[in-house]
């Protein structure tokens, strides 16, 4: 456990924690998400969060921002105990969050998100969007940010929204900043960016509460470090004293021994076929095959347009030119439906804009897709018995942590909302699994789990195109490897030839 005082505090804070969280509980109906839990967080110092999906960490940071209101228990900001009760009342405290699901407006430009509730006005009291803009503009110069103030944040990919997101958290200047989640969907040039802001920012005595299930992360980034499981506090020791292997014992209190399970599987003839796929200024001349059995990787920075082709090949936005064969059959690919019955299946990157129906339960959720199949279909009925049935068993395949599948998924955390949507698309027994970033937001337990399940599915004969931005998950799962930049395909690498090194040279050349 941690002692003594901090150091490189500004102000007043110097020798103090900045932020103190004490035996704080909270409940929401059927389920107990924080039991007697503490935090402290010292000013000038990164302070990473840690824990499984459901452990209780994203509900605390809430608390923290004003978003939920504890049960019982107290926070206290440089020695005095706060009654935050809006998000409004924590920035006033001097605390930010930058949540885990993107929050932004998608009709308003970057700037009017960034600024709203706070636009600088005229002589005559109108909003000044020039005045706005230049402080936009101001503010990504000191965070080293190409993003156009007047752009649409409709327009953006979801990874520079989350830069907006961080920019806009920045613009408060708390002297708490929460980041739950920040690299769930930018690619490591982009991190390596973000790293760049958060020493900038510890350097002038911010002190930040960092979560994430990136352990390459923790070690680079955070100075302390705390583990909650099951909705407890389990220990804060220094980030320098511990092991992956100490911190994964304590999130999960079990062994994970292997983080890859791949194993060698029977690749069969080729399912999908891909030739000069195009969609104007997005991408051109994509041209590739997957084969049954064979697990694709898709990796490319930010903008290089591995989303958009998987959308493409789904139906989502389809290709203006190019071709779709199926099992050696041309097909028009106009919309999901038509995919999916071709055998389609298709996990989003953005859970919460594309994925989940936030308002509906986990077996409602579950279902949607299956319904779609016939499947379960019983003389023109509904078996809603076998349909329940399903979705109980990959729930409990996949850990989903629930108090029961009536539940509202919006209550769920995120990463169970990711297991969710893969457990959705495994009801309907694909034969081409399309994952665009299958692991965003999943503890390191389920991670092992899932990269298991794609392993299994993969030896059933499933043809499995994946995408994500984490090198290492690419590396470890992939059979081939396909790397595209600015919208074409730079290359292909087997698995025995791949490494770090090759996939960025594809990456950026």
């Amino acid at each position: 456990m941690l002692d003594g005082q901090g150091a490189n505090a500004r102000g007043v804070f110097e020798g103090e924690f900045i932020l103190e969280v004490d035996h704080v509980r909270k409940e929401f109906p059927g389920v107990v998400a924080l039991d007697d839990v503490q935090l402290k967080i010292r000013p000038g110092t990164v302070h990473a969060l840690m824990g499984e999906n459901g452990a209780g960490k994203s509900t605390l940071m809430k608390i923290i921002a004003g978003v939920y209101n504890p049960d019982r228990g107290e926070v206290r900001f440089a020695g005095r105990r706060l009654e935050i009760r809006t998000p409004i009342d924590a920035l006033n405290c001097g605390i930010a969050m930058i949540h885990q699901e993107l929050n932004l407006m998608n009709t308003m430009t970057v700037a009017e998100n960034i600024w709203i509730g706070r636009e600088p006005k005229s002589g005559m009291g109108l909003i000044d969007h020039g005045e706005m803009r230049r402080m936009t503009r101001a503010l990504f110069d000191d965070l080293g940010i190409r993003l156009d103030p007047a752009g649409m944040v409709g327009d953006l990919t979801v990874a520079q929204k989350q830069m907006v997101e961080i920019a806009k958290a920045v613009s408060f200047n708390s002297d708490v900043l929460i980041m739950d989640e920040p690299t769930s969907a930018i690619t490591e040039t982009e991190v390596e960016h973000l790293f760049r802001i958060i020493r900038d920012l510890r350097a002038k005595g911010v002190g930040i509460v960092y979560i994430t299930h990136k352990m390459s992360e923790l070690f680079e980034i955070a100075d302390e470090l705390t583990v909650f499981r099951d909705g407890r506090y389990i220990a804060t020791v220094a980030a320098s004293d511990v092991t992956r292997d100490d911190i994964i014992r304590m999130m999960v209190g079990r062994e994970i021994t292997d983080m890859f399970p791949k194993v060698p599987c029977e690749i069969g003839e080729t399912i999908l076929e891909v030739r000069n796929l195009a969609l104007p200024g997005v991408f051109h001349d994509v041209s590739f095959d997957l084969r049954r059995g064979e697990i694709l990787g898709v990796a490319g920075l930010v903008g290089s347009g591995r989303s958009n082709v998987a959308e493409a090949i789904f139906g989502v936005t389809p290709a203006v030119s190019g071709e779709i064969r199926i099992s050696g059959e041309k097909v028009a690919v106009t919309s999901p439906s038509v995919a999916m019955r071709h055998g389609m299946a298709f996990l989003t990157e953005d859970r919460k804009e594309t994925g989940c129906f936030l308002d509906l339960d986990c077996i409602e959720n579950i279902q949607v897709a299956l319904l779609t199949t016939g499947k379960v279909d019983n003389r023109g009925f509904v078996n809603q018995r076998e349909v329940n049935r399903l979705a109980e068993e990959y729930a409990a395949k996949l850990r989903v942590k629930t108090p029961n599948l009536a539940e509202t998924v919006a209550n769920l955390s995120g990463g169970n909302q990711q297991k969710l949507l893969i457990a959705r698309w495994l009801l309907t027994e694909p034969g081409i699994l399309i994952l665009d970033e299958p692991t965003r937001g999943i503890d390191v337990g389920a991670k092992a789990e899932i990269h298991r399940l794609i392993t299994q599915l993969a030896g059933q004969g499933v043809a499995v195109l994946m995408i994500s931005s984490e090198l290492p998950e690419v590396l470890g799962m992939s059979d081939r490897i396909m790397v595209m930049h600015e919208g074409h395909v730079s290359g292909f690498l087997d698995r025995s030839e791949a490494d770090q090194v090759r996939v960025m040279e594809l990456a950026a050349k």
